[in-house]
């Protein structure tokens, strides 16, 4: 008997045929990224002639409205069509009234873009942590988020971005009954064609660090693990999204990706509903430490992560490598 008996096929079946080059792999991958499967996302500041580069994510930047049709552009010509908001307004109070004022940093933002990209899909963030002097995601009384009365507030600011031109909105707060507190109200404003990514299973993570410091939102005391989700669940985070698909949802989100790629399957293959990924900040941060460091080549380990991703069923990947990654593909 030789070794090859213990081997059931070969050597007839040798799988490392269709790998043999480059043009072998391209014909089989199963899998394919195109830049239209990014969605950027962009953090919007008051003020002229302002682009800070954000420390602890290289290449990213904090730009006021100004600045922003030049990115639209550039985007464009890229292949990335989509960009998601985040806005940061000069001032900020208990109940982020910043967030759904008609002349709001967002917005502004919004009808900016829409006058001069057009085209541009425009995905408005709708939570308050970035407007509230207290960095929370709603309402405070006795040191605590209040959901319902927190419903009140991302039902105007969703409606006012709706207004102002969005083409989705995307409420992240992760309060009960916000898909359908939001649907209603697009709906009773005559907006009904405007469509919810929802953050259906948003996880509290040590993954965000780097987006609380462009987004100026790191909670001012204890943290927000009451309303994000625990990592340690996959089954809560079905039941999520399919209270978030009854209350209206056209898309559901799963953030962070990179660590969650099996709840991504799991709900790939439970529910029949476009999925977006965000491929959070400290995901992107650490490759991007990692590169400077020579410790990894980081174009192949951003392409990599981006399938993956993408793989693992998500339709839509909210990503800071969208450039990078359009650049090589194009």
């Amino acid at each position: 008997m030789s070794n090859y008996d213990l081997l059931p096929g070969f050597p007839t079946n040798r799988a490392r045929r269709l790998r043999r080059t480059e043009h072998l792999r391209e014909m089989f991958r199963e899998i394919r990224l195109h830049t239209t499967d990014f969605i950027y996302p962009l953090f919007i500041v008051e003020g002229s002639d302002i682009k800070k580069e954000i420390s602890s994510m290289p290449g990213q930047y904090q730009m006021s409205i100004d600045n922003l049709a030049r990115e639209c552009e550039s985007l464009l010509e890229l292949g990335v069509g989509s960009v998601l908001l985040f806005g940061i307004p000069a001032e900020k109070d208990e109940v982020g009234s910043g967030a759904y004022a008609e002349d709001g940093i967002i917005q502004k933002a919004v009808r900016e873009i829409k006058s001069r990209a057009p085209e541009m899909v425009v995905i408005t963030d709708v939570c308050l942590c970035e407007y509230t002097s207290h960095g929370h995601c709603g309402v405070i009384e006795n040191g605590d988020v209040v959901n319902d009365k927190t419903l009140e507030l991302l039902v105007k600011e969703a409606v006012s971005h709706a207004q102002a031109g969005a083409d989705m909105v995307a409420p992240s707060d992760m309060m009960d009954g916000r898909v359908g507190a939001i649907r209603s109200a697009l709906d009773g404003a005559g907006l009904v064609n405007t469509p919810i990514m929802a953050y259906s299973a948003k996880y509290s993570s040590a993954f965000y660090g780097p987006f609380r410091e462009a987004a100026e939102s790191a909670p001012q005391f204890g943290d927000r693990r009451a309303y994000q989700m625990d990592f340690g669940n996959s089954d809560e985070a079905m039941r999520e999204i399919a209270l978030d698909i009854k209350e209206g949802a056209d898309v559901v989100m799963v953030k962070p990706a990179l660590s969650y790629l099996d709840v991504i399957r799991r709900v790939k293959t439970e529910f029949n509903i476009p999925i977006a990924a965000y491929n959070v900040s400290g995901e992107f941060s650490m490759v991007k430490a990692a590169a400077q460091k020579g410790w990894l080549d980081g174009e192949r380990v951003m392409m990599e992560i981006l399938m993956s991703i993408k793989r693992a069923g998500a339709d839509t990947m909210i990503t800071y490598f969208a450039k990078e990654a359009a650049a090589l593909l194009k």
